[in-house]
């Protein structure tokens, strides 16, 4: 039987809402204050996913998919559950697209697009054929090495003459019109609100008491991270240039060079590109496995991993013409028409209906 230490889950989720989030520059629309945004969004975010777990604890030995079911009946229920699975396997899409976009660009300028798809979903299928359990150890074993690699950026940048603190001046200029702006929705959901996946993986955890003591410290460990480098990226790289770069990451690492010799260092930064999308697509995947397999009572994974990996290639690849129509569709569509009902209105709904239920069941 699969089980998952605390540590395990701890990092895996840590990565997982990190994800792209770091390259493309969380919040560049709230300027100079995007490192507010980013930390408003993790609190609420925080009360969010709690929201999540009080429902998991509500149905213990249930997942994501079982709870509709069990509190709306099969009828109502079970169409509900089949939403998630298939968002799921779109989101994973999106994390194609974006490959399908940074990566020619920066390290396989001359390589196909189809063999650079083709090859990371080959991959991911035998990654998801291991098991759950492999995908935890994996993320395990990366996450001090992504961190390690973070602090030594933070280090030589500030280390660096290219900081200006001035840049961060004046907090909150323009009030908290652009920053409210960002926060909601896609702050908050791009980040946290996809956490609801690990409703799918939450009941594999070793010790359920500490559910939500993890969470919320990888909460708050993705919020600071993401807020730091906000900070870096406006700091160096000053309000305009942040706002407007798509990949500001990428152009804040290229201004670090070591003893003018070692250089180029915006491909580390294209490298946890590479680790953390690779995650987040494999657990996107997995948790769209395991939820079709409960749906269907499928007895074998090998079926379902294959349909799903297929099917993320076909949608990543056909998904966006260019970057700019991949990038409104994420934060002008989807945040509104999937993520908010899917996210919050649902989970919101749901959680009043158990919490009824459970009230009634007392009092009887």
């Amino acid at each position: 039987m699969v089980r998952v230490s605390g540590y395990q889950l701890f990092a895996t989720t840590v990565l997982f809402q990190l994800g792209t989030t770091v390259i493309f520059g969380f919040a560049s629309p709230a300027g100079r204050d995007a490192w507010i945004a980013m930390l408003l969004s993790a609190f609420i975010g925080m009360f969010m996913i709690l929201g999540y777990i009080a429902l998991m604890n509500m149905m213990p030995g249930l997942s994501l998919v079982e709870w509709f079911p069990k509190q709306f009946g099969p009828w109502l229920g079970i169409p509900i559950a089949w939403f998630y699975p298939l968002l799921f396997i779109y989101d994973a899409g999106r994390g194609i697209s974006d490959l399908k976009e940074l990566v020619p660009l920066t390290l396989l300028p001359g390589t196909p697009t189809w063999v650079i798809l083709g090859s990371m979903m080959l991959v991911i299928m035998y990654f998801l054929s291991s098991g759950v359990e492999v995908i935890f150890r994996f993320a395990g074993l990366l996450f001090p090495i992504i961190f390690f690699l973070f602090v030594a950026e933070i280090l030589l940048l500030l280390g660096s003459r290219n900081v200006h603190f001035d840049n961060l001046q004046p907090l909150l200029g323009e009030g908290w019109g652009r920053v409210w702006k960002t926060v909601w929705p896609f702050g908050i959901l791009q980040t946290f609100g996809e956490t609801i996946e690990f409703a799918m993986l939450w009941s594999f955890l070793r010790k359920p008491g500490q559910l939500a003591g993890i969470n919320i410290i990888a909460v708050l460990v993705t919020g600071v991270t993401i807020a730091v480098f906000d900070m870096l990226a406006i700091m160096v790289l000053g309000e305009g240039v942040f706002q407007r770069n798509i990949y500001p990451l990428l152009v804040l690492l290229r201004q670090l060079s070591i003893s003018d010799f070692l250089d180029n260092l915006d491909a580390l930064g294209v490298m946890y590109f590479m680790t953390t999308i690779f995650l987040k697509i494999s657990l996107h995947l997995m948790t769209a496995v395991l939820a079709i397999q409960k749906l269907t009572s499928a007895k074998s994974l090998r079926l379902p991993i294959l349909i799903v990996t297929v099917t993320t290639l076909w949608i990543g690849s056909n998904m966006a013409r260019n970057v700019t129509d991949h990038i409104f569709v994420g934060t002008r569509i989807l945040p509104y028409n999937l993520w908010i009902p899917l996210f919050i209105v649902i989970p919101a709904i749901l959680l009043m209906v158990a919490w009824i239920r459970k009230k009634a069941g007392t009092a009887l």
